[in-house]
């Protein structure tokens, strides 16, 4: 951050298995709970190894500012026949969301996908109240599929996702 320029500089970059503690901490955070399919109360300890046991055909990526991770995004690659796609997932800090983070990360693995991975076909599943999550797909070129109803439990309640999809030509 400098007088010029107010705003600190967010990184993006492969995340670690020394990340392993702060990504259990954002993962933690009631938003990204709420905002997911992850459950409360997991010991961060299956963080790291989640991490140590990541398939090679995994991306997983973080955003860092001020040396503070704030946001994590991972692409999965599917199997056999569906090899050509990938299931995508982001979580973004609750304290910093609006900030460009969710999109840095997106981009980032779309370009991945697009111009590395091989991968042409990105799919998400989006709980249909996240309206500024299913903005941001939109704008970058996902498409609606199709609705799940009573798809997860959430605070108490069956709720509903948007199956979402980017299909590169």
């Amino acid at each position: 951050m400098t007088e010029d320029n107010p705003t600190p500089t967010l990184t993006i970059r492969a995340a670690r298995i020394v990340d392993w503690e702060a990504i259990a901490a954002l993962m933690s955070q009631p938003g990204i709970r709420s905002g997911t399919l992850r459950l409360p109360y997991l010991m961060p300890e299956q963080t790291r190894k989640w991490l140590e046991s990541l398939p090679d055909d995994h991306t997983a990526i973080v955003a860092e500012r001020d040396g503070r991770i704030v946001g994590m995004a991972g692409l999965h690659r599917n199997k056999g026949r569906r090899h050509h796609s990938a299931m995508l997932g982001i979580s973004v800090d609750d304290n910093h969301r609006g900030e460009g983070i969710g999109k840095a990360l997106l981009t980032s693995l779309i370009d991945a996908a697009d111009n590395w991975l091989g991968i042409s076909r990105i799919e998400l599943t989006v709980f249909t109240d996240n309206e500024a999550a299913i903005a941001l797909y939109r704008k970058t070129g996902f498409e609606p599929e199709g609705t799940h109803k009573a798809y997860a439990l959430r605070n108490g309640v069956l709720a509903d996702v948007l199956a979402m999809a980017r299909i590169r030509a």
